[in-house]
C-alpha cells in the first residue's frame, strides 16, 4: 500500500513492508522496510538537508529521529526528477506508524522549507493473520 503527500509541489510517497526475514516476534523485534520516493513536481531544484521522523510503537509510545539528509546523502532533485531510497525501522509491539518532515533547500533562492512525509501504518504479518 502506498501513502503519498504533496507539499509545495514536492510529492513524498512511502511503501512500507514487513521484513519477516529479519524480525523475531518472540523477542519483540518487528522490522519494517520502507521505500521512499521524493518527486520534484515544482519548477526549481531542491536539496534534501535534514529529516525528522516521528515513530509510534503501540504500547511503547513515540520516538523522534532527527538527522542530516537521507541514508547518508543530501540529494539534489531537479524539476521532473525523483530520488528513491529505502530504510528500515524496528518496532517492539509490531504495530505502529511513522510520519515526518524533510527540510529542503530551494537551490535557486537558497531558501529552506519543510515538506511533509505522509503518515504510514506499520503492522506485522504475525499480528495481521
Amino acid at each position: 500500500m502506498m501513502f503519498s503527500k504533496t507539499t509545495s509541489n514536492i510529492k513524498v510517497s512511502v511503501i512500507p513492508e514487513y521484513d519477516s526475514k529479519n524480525s523475531y516476534p518472540s523477542e519483540n523485534r518487528h522490522v519494517f522496510k520502507y521505500h521512499v520516493t521524493i518527486e520534484n513536481d515544482g519548477d526549481f531544484p531542491i536539496k534534501v538537508l535534514k529529516r525528522k521522523w516521528l515513530i509510534f510503537d503501540v504500547g511503547f509510545g513515540y520516538t523522534e529521529i532527527v538527522g542530516d539528509g537521507v541514508i547518508g546523502l543530501t540529494p539534489e532533485i531537479i524539476p521532473g526528477e525523483n530520488f528513491t531510497y529505502f530504510s528500515n525501522v524496528m518496532l517492539r509491539s509490531g504495530v505502529g506508524n511513522m510520519s515526518g518532515k524533510y527540510l529542503v533547500k530551494n537551490i535557486e533562492t537558497q531558501e529552506n522549507f519543510e515538506i511533509d512525509i505522509p503518515k504510514f501504518n506499520l503492522l506485522s504479518e504475525v499480528l495481521s493473520n
